[in-house]
């Protein structure tokens, strides 16, 4: 089951990322970069045990990936969205901060 909630919400974020003119959130208030980190750290905190066998560096690593993928991606002109190097670096650190307290969540839930 958190394997199927991780990808629903990838797919959510990435299409909400994606689409040239995204519903407006209650979120937006709080501006672009704290969307981000929301989605980024939400992403991070499924993925932790959702696949717990993989490498906590391995899987920061594809997270990162993805939102720098996404950054390329708005940068396409017909995508009608903007690329900004900082808002990969939000992703990045939202992702390494959920992951380190999802496991670490996860490890004294186990003990």
């Amino acid at each position: 089951m958190s394997r199927v909630l991780f990808w629903l919400a990838l797919i959510g974020a990435t299409a909400l990322a994606l689409m040239p003119y995204p519903p407006h959130l209650p979120t937006d208030r709080f501006g672009d970069k704290f969307n981000h980190v929301l989605a980024f750290a939400v992403l991070a905190a499924l993925a932790v045990p959702a696949f717990p066998a993989m490498p906590r560096l391995r899987l920061i690593e594809r997270l990162s990936f993805l939102g720098a993928m996404i950054e390329l991606l708005q940068s396409l002109p017909w995508v009608h969205r903007d690329c900004d190097l900082r808002d990969w670096i939000a992703d990045t650190l939202a992702v390494i901060v959920a992951t380190l307290v999802t496991a670490a969540l996860v490890r004294r839930k186990a003990s």
